[in-house]
């Protein structure tokens, strides 16, 4: 064997077949399960994809849901949806469990609902090649469900789930919670309180990676009042500056003087001005009537607050808040904070578990497994529950571009991430 290519690959298979051989016999034959998965899997997943479930679809995000219902009922699970109050204008959630009594109570965490609402234009699962498939969700992160659900399936099909404690919790409003925060995610909190480690399943961002840190996630808004006059009079002693030019001001110095901290970003999403302003915050969309020759009276601007810690996020608050106190002439503004994800710091005990999955990656064959950088990646549900048990997030998927009408998932790599989730789970569970 002279050609150095054959000799790299020989040596590299050889390698891979040393590290396999580090799984028991069992874990061999979960590992050979999820293989006989792999079509059964990438059908389910092109399944849930084609069913819309943007947030506010609150049916098509239950039709989803009676889906893995069904699923895991199959494989032993109890089921329950959680439907939340009719006035939050969101699903519900759907929450499966088994109660057995040995090795680490788990929580597994997902979510239903996409950003693609009905009035999208892409709607619908395509692939590419044998490798790629655009779809929207398909990595964030109806892939992660199909993930989870397939690693338990495989377990239970080799009768391996007996005595496990598992939990699974796929929420239907991930991506634009329900608030009061206090009713759309309480059965979360409360199954996050009753475990002893945590996972969560939004997508990877590849074999070498996973997450043990995320920014917490917070609204803010900003509203302005200016005198409304004709425009030649702009600026005068009478008139003033008008709402649009404060604003502007506001935002100016946010990006000056709050910029600039590691892991700390704010980024204004929605901007109305002028003479009249009508916003719909369920829809997140207005209407705004003004004409260049009237000063603008009102200006409205939402956005969006990210933070490593809750110090973090208050010292934030509290340099926007003198922001918007120091008004130009004739104007008036006020700010208004609306918490949503905590953040997930990077603890102990999180490390410790990334260690376990960096093993069983390992013994699979597939390599170290090391933390990411949390100032990219987005807030999560694993947060809420970050303060009362260790976790792990991004143990989905594979893709790119998320939340665009390009976003991939990659189907190659998705039985490999299903065998790593389904080793874990079992070694968890022992």
């Amino acid at each position: 064997m002279n050609n150095p290519l054959l000799i790299l690959l020989f040596i590299t298979s050889i390698s891979i077949n040393l590290q396999a051989q580090k799984l028991n016999r069992t874990e061999r034959k979960i590992v050979e399960k999820v293989k006989n998965f792999d079509n059964a899997s990438l059908l389910f997943l092109e399944k849930v994809v084609n069913i819309n479930s943007g947030t506010l679809n609150q049916n098509g995000v239950k039709e989803v849901g009676d889906l893995f219902d069904t699923a895991f009922q199959e494989i032993g699970f109890q089921t329950e949806w959680i439907n939340m109050p009719a006035e939050m204008n969101r699903a519900g959630h759907l929450f499966a469990s088994i109660n057995g009594d040995k090795g680490k109570k788990l929580l597994l965490i997902g979510h239903l609902d996409t950003v693609f609402e009905e009035n999208s234009p892409f709607q619908t699962f395509e692939r590419i090649n044998d490798s790629i498939a655009y779809g929207p969700g398909a990595n964030d992160m109806k892939g992660g469900d199909v993930v989870v659900l397939y690693a338990l399936k495989a377990l239970a099909d080799l009768n391996l789930l007996k005595r496990a404690s598992i939990t699974v919790a796929f929420t239907g409003d991930e991506e634009s919670t329900g608030k009061p925060l206090s009713i759309s995610r309480r059965a979360l909190i409360e199954a996050g309180k009753k475990a002893d480690i945590a996972l969560g399943f939004e997508n990877a961002t590849g074999f070498d990676n996973a997450t043990i840190a995320r920014r917490g996630a917070s609204g803010w808004s900003v509203e302005v009042k200016g005198i409304r006059a004709h425009s030649s009079g702009v600026f005068n002693e009478r008139i003033g500056a008008g709402a649009i030019f404060e604003m502007s001001r506001i935002l100016n110095e946010f990006y000056t003087e709050v910029r600039g901290e590691e892991y700390l970003t704010f980024n204004p999403g929605t901007l109305l001005g002028g003479t009249f302003i009508d916003y719909d915050k369920q829809t997140s969309s207005g209407e705004v009537f003004g004409k260049t020759n009237v000063v603008a009276q009102t200006a409205i601007v939402n956005g969006g607050l990210r933070f490593i810690s809750e110090e973090q996020k208050e010292n934030a608050r509290a340099k926007m808040r003198t922001i918007v106190s120091q008004n130009l002439p004739q104007t008036s503004a006020s700010i208004n904070f609306i918490d949503s994800y905590p953040a997930m710091g990077p603890t102990e005990g999180n490390q410790a578990v990334l260690e376990i999955l960096s093993e069983v990656s390992q013994d699979l064959g597939f390599g170290p497994v090391t933390g990411y950088d949390p100032s990219k990646r987005g807030a999560a549900d694993i947060s809420f529950v970050a303060d009362y048990v260790d976790g792990l997030d991004g143990l989905g998927t594979m893709g790119n571009y998320a939340h665009t009408p390009q976003e991939t998932v990659n189907l190659k790599t998705m039985n490999a991430l299903i065998q790593r989730a389904a080793i874990l789970i079992y070694r968890l569970t022992r």
